[in-house]
């Protein structure tokens, strides 16, 4: 039954040749689960339509049909995974986020629903949304030249939640990368009603520490790194992120603004105006603050390659000159004071290279050690501030877990003194 084969296929293809075949059916179903899967056209999509074949189960899990005049597709939100409004019912019209999904077994193609809203509320969002994006495109803010993100930040200002997780994560990374790197926390509200203002308040301050005059009265370094954002959740909770007084307060920033809100698929408007964007907070953290033993090993490397570099300058002198006075010995007297010259000008231009050379290595590796020099914890203590730790060695950075009568060490720039805590006082709104 199998001898025209060959035949079977040509006439299937009408050229003579079978493109992949024969796949096994369940494995192509695997390559189109699989392009569906990875192509981010196809996930968390804003969805707008009408509801149809509405049905919860017993089991929590919930199934329905989104269409329009123009096409249907099926949907299904998993027990326990989006909040449904009471209000959503066999003909609603509702906005969904929800991605591709194929169900391999039975080849069929639906909407997995993150999240399904009225199309008065999410749909309204997710519009004006659209127009923000599009208003600051056409005034070129999508569009100019970001800030550059300082190679060594001197002091970074951090706009998040006070005592959230992607906080403690923050600092965790800056006292592994770089530690004593100077940092103030301005705690914000980052979700609900008032987060929007709180983000916009807590960019001012930014603006504030950004200037000369007020790191003077501080005694501080002027911050030259914003960060703001927020650990993930979902898009109504990252909401304040997409509108119009965050993407202004970000953009009348002095200084270069990270935004880093712990997001993957969905752009939010922050990203798009931010000096750079950072997938999560502490992804943030190690993109701007650099790793100091790495930074220390980079500085031995170059002083190494310009020690190297001189010696071989001065080698390559040494040769030339050589040359030139074998050349002047066996040279007819005719050509000797064109010898000369020739040996001058290749003297100087060399002599001219290696100044040259010295003095760009020089300077490279006077601005890192500056660099490092402003930040070193001893410069810190130089300027009147102190380390403190408990009798243990613990270094505090908080009052939170001291108590009165407990035994501390302050150590200054000449000395360390033992202490006692009397009394304890948390400011508002800071670490």
């Amino acid at each position: 039954m199998f001898k025209n084969r060959g035949h079977f296929f040509e006439t299937m293809t009408g050229s003579g040749q079978v493109t992949t075949g024969p796949l096994p059916i369940g494995q192509f179903v695997q390559l189109i689960k699989q392009t569906v899967s990875h192509d981010p056209l196809f996930r968390n999509q804003a969805l707008k339509g009408e509801v149809t074949q509405w049905k919860q189960y017993a089991s929590g899990h919930t199934y329905f049909s989104l269409r329009d005049q123009d096409g249907q597709m099926s949907a299904v939100i998993w027990k326990g995974k989006c909040p449904i409004d009471p209000s959503i019912k066999e003909g609603s019209e509702v906005v969904v986020i929800a991605t591709l999904d194929l169900y391999v077994k039975r080849g069929n193609i639906q909407l997995v629903v993150q999240r399904i809203e009225p199309v008065n509320i999410l749909g309204e969002l997710e519009k004006a949304k659209r127009l923000l994006i599009e208003n600051l495109k056409q005034e070129g803010e999508l569009d100019r030249n970001r800030l550059p993100i300082p190679a060594v930040p001197k002091h970074i200002a951090i706009v998040t939640g006070a005592g959230s997780a992607a906080l403690s994560d923050m600092h965790r990374l800056i006292d592994n990368r770089w530690p004593g790197l100077r940092r103030t926390v301005i705690g914000v509200l980052v979700q609900g009603p008032r987060a929007p203002q709180e983000i916009v308040r807590g960019l001012a301050v930014t603006r504030s520490l950004a200037t000369e005059k007020t790191a003077k009265e501080r005694g501080e370094p002027p911050v030259d790194l914003v960060i703001v954002g927020r650990g993930g959740g979902s898009p109504e909770d990252l909401w304040a992120f997409n509108l119009e007084s965050v993407a202004r307060a970000i953009l009348a920033s002095p200084v270069p603004v990270v935004s880093a809100v712990g997001h993957e698929s969905d752009v939010l408007v922050s990203d798009l105006v931010a000096d750079l964007r950072a997938s999560t907070p502490s992804d943030a953290i190690e993109r701007v603050v650099p790793s100091r033993n790495e930074m220390e090993f980079l500085l031995d490397e170059m002083d190494e390659r310009l020690k190297v570099a001189s010696r071989r300058q001065l080698i390559d002198c040494r040769q030339k000159i050589t040359v030139l006075h074998s050349r002047l010995r066996v040279a007819p007297l005719a050509g000797l004071n064109r010898a000369k010259g020739e040996m001058m000008r290749i003297a100087s231009r060399i002599d001219r290279a290696a100044r040259q050379t010295l003095s760009v290595q020089s300077n490279a590796l006077a601005r890192y050690e500056a660099s490092l020099a402003a930040v070193h914890p001893q410069r810190v203590l130089e300027r009147g501030y102190s380390m403190t730790q408990t009798a243990e060695g613990a270094v505090l950075s908080s009052v939170e877990g001291l108590q009165s009568g407990q035994d501390i060490i302050l150590h200054f720039a000449d000395g360390s003194a033992d202490a006692q805590i009397l009394k304890t006082q948390k400011i508002e709104g800071t670490k």
